[in-house]
C-alpha cells in the first residue's frame, strides 16, 4: 500500500513509525511532515489545510490510504473532500468531527444521551455569561467552544478570574472565533485518564489507557500546553473503571453520534475524570492525542493499517486489539518559553543515540532540516519515549534518554509520571 499521512507533529511521527512497521506499507508520504518523519516517509510540501492539493497529490501518486492526524483538517472537512474524489481516508467526516470541533455540541450530546459529564451551560453572549458567573460556585471552568490547540480551557478560582476569562475568550478573542461561544462548567476533581479508541460507525475498540500532563511547569503549574508528557497504562484506570466506561460512555457515544445522523469512523479520544461519583467525560477529541499516541502506539501489537482499514470498511468487530504487557513514558523536550515566546532554528545534537537502544524512541514534534542539520521548529520539539517492564522503569528510562539530546533552549518538566508513585 501507498500511504499518505497528513500532519507535522509528534503524533504524526508516531503514526508514521507505526505504519512503517506494517507488512502492508510499501511507500509512505507525509504532508508536510518534519525532520524525524523523513526517516520513514517522503515529506511533501503541502499544508494540512490544503485539501484540494492533498487530494490531487493522493490521486496522482495512487495513494491507497490517507491518514489524517490533526484536528483542524478533520473539523474543516478534509475527509469529505477525499471521499468525494473516491479516495480512501481514515478519520471522521466533517459532520462527525464536530464531536471535537464544538464543545457546546459535545456537551449537549452527552446531556441528551445521559453520558456522564460535568454540569454546564453554553453561552454565545458575553453579558449573559458574566451574569451567570455571579451565581456560580468556584472554582469553575471556562472552555472555548472551538479548536484552540489544546489551550482554550481556563480554570478560574475566583469570580474576578472568571470575569477576566470571559473577557479574554469572548471579547478580546484570544483564540479567535473559537471563543465566540463558550462552555461554563463545574470544576471536577479526581484523576484524569485518556482512553483512545478505534471506531467504525457501529463498533468501538478501546486502546490501552494513558495520562497526559497539560501544564507547562512542574507540579501542574503554569499555562496549559498541548501536552508536556504522558505515561501508559494508567494505574488508576482499573477493571472496575473500564467496565463502567464500557457500559455508560464508550458505546453510548458511538450510538449517540449514529442516532444524530453523524456516524463516526476514526479515532475517538475520551478525556475522562475519575471523580468520587464515578468516571465522567471531560472532553472528546476526534483523533489520536499528542503526546498520548507516542506511548500508546509503541505498545500496540496490531498492524495499524489492518485496524484502520477495518474501521473504514465497518469490520472492526473482526479485530481484537492487543497491547504489550509493559509500560511507556514520554517526556516532551520543549523550547524554553513555550507556550508563549521561544526561539526556533537551534541545532539539535544526540539524536543518533536512539538508533542504538531498543525500546527507546524520539518522536519529532517541532523540527526541520537546515541543510543537513536538524534544528528546532516549534514550542514542543521532541517527545522522548521509552518502554520498561513497569511504569517506574519506563519513567527512569525516558528521563535518562532526555540527556542524550541537546539544543540551546531545551526545557522539560521533571515530574512526568510522578503520580505513578502514588498508585
Amino acid at each position: 500500500m501507498k500511504v499518505l499521512i497528513v500532519g507535522s507533529g509528534g503524533r504524526e511521527h508516531a503514526i508514521a513509525w507505526s505504519v512503517s512497521r506494517s507488512s502492508k506499507a510499501e511507500k509512505i508520504y507525509c504532508a508536510p511532515g518534519n525532520a524525524g518523519i523523513a526517516e520513514y516517509a517522503e515529506c511533501v510540501d503541502i499544508g494540512a489545510m490544503e485539501f484540494e492539493k492533498l487530494a490531487a497529490f493522493a490521486k496522482e501518486n495512487a495513494v491507497d490510504l490517507t491518514i489524517v492526524g490533526m484536528d483542524d483538517p478533520l473539523v474543516g472537512g478534509i475527509v469529505d473532500v477525499f471521499e468525494a474524489e473516491g479516495l480512501r481516508v481514515f478519520g471522521p467526516n466533517k459532520a462527525a468531527a464536530i464531536l471535537e470541533g464544538s464543545k457546546a455540541f459535545s456537551k449537549d450530546l452527552m446531556k441528551k444521551y445521559q453520558i456522564p459529564t460535568a454540569a454546564y451551560e453554553n453561552f454565545d453572549c458575553a453579558e449573559e455569561a458574566l451574569a451567570y458567573l455571579e451565581t456560580a460556585k468556584f472554582p469553575i471552568v471556562l472552555k472555548a467552544d472551538g479548536l484552540a490547540l489544546g489551550k482554550g480551557v481556563l480554570i478560574c478560582n475566583t469570580l474576578e478570574e472568571a470575569q477576566e476569562g470571559v473577557k479574554s475568550l469572548m471579547l478580546d478573542h484570544q483564540f479567535g472565533a473559537a471563543g465566540n461561544t463558550i462552555v461554563i462548567e463545574e470544576f471536577m476533581t479526581g484523576r484524569e485518564v485518556s482512553v483512545l479508541s478505534f471506531v467504525d460507525g457501529n463498533t468501538i475498540k478501546t486502546m490501552t489507557s494513558a495520562q497526559d500532563h497539560k501544564r507547562a511547569k512542574d507540579g501542574d503549574q503554569g499555562l496549559n500546553t498541548g501536552g508536556m508528557g504522558t505515561f501508559s497504562p494508567s494505574p488508576f484506570y482499573t477493571k472496575e473503571v473500564d467496565a463502567f466506561c464500557k457500559a455508560h460512555i464508550y458505546q453510548a457515544t458511538v450510538d449517540a453520534m449514529k442516532a444524530e445522523g453523524r456516524p463516526f469512523k476514526g479515532i475517538i479520544f475520551f478525556g475522562l475524570m475519575l471523580t468520587e461519583e464515578g468516571p465522567k467525560v471531560l472532553e472528546y477529541n476526534a483523533r489520536f492525542g499528542d503526546p498520548e499516541a507516542q506511548v500508546v502506539l509503541p505498545r500496540m501489537k496490531n498492524d495499524i493499517l489492518e485496524v484502520m482499514e477495518a474501521c473504514i470498511d465497518g469490520k472492526l468487530d473482526q479485530i481484537e486489539l492487543e497491547f504489550e504487557e509493559n509500560a511507556a513514558v514520554c517526556v516532551v523536550l520543549a523550547s524554553d518559553g513555550y507556550p508563549e515566546k521561544y526561539d526556533k532554528g537551534l541545532p539539535i545534537s544526540g539524536l543518533e543515540e536512539f538508533q542504538k537502544h531498543e525500546g527507546y524512541y524520539c518522536f519529532h514534534a517541532g523540527t526541520k532540516f537546515d541543510g543537513d542539520t536538524i534544528v528546532t521548529n516549534g514550542g514542543r520539539v521532541l517527545g522522548v519515549t521509552a518502554k520498561g517492564k513497569d511504569l517506574k522503569e519506563a519513567r527512569a528510562n525516558a528521563y535518562a534518554a532526555t540527556e542524550w539530546v541537546t539544543f540551546a533552549n531545551k526545557y522539560k518538566r521533571n515530574d512526568i509520571g510522578k503520580a505513578i508513585d502514588e498508585a
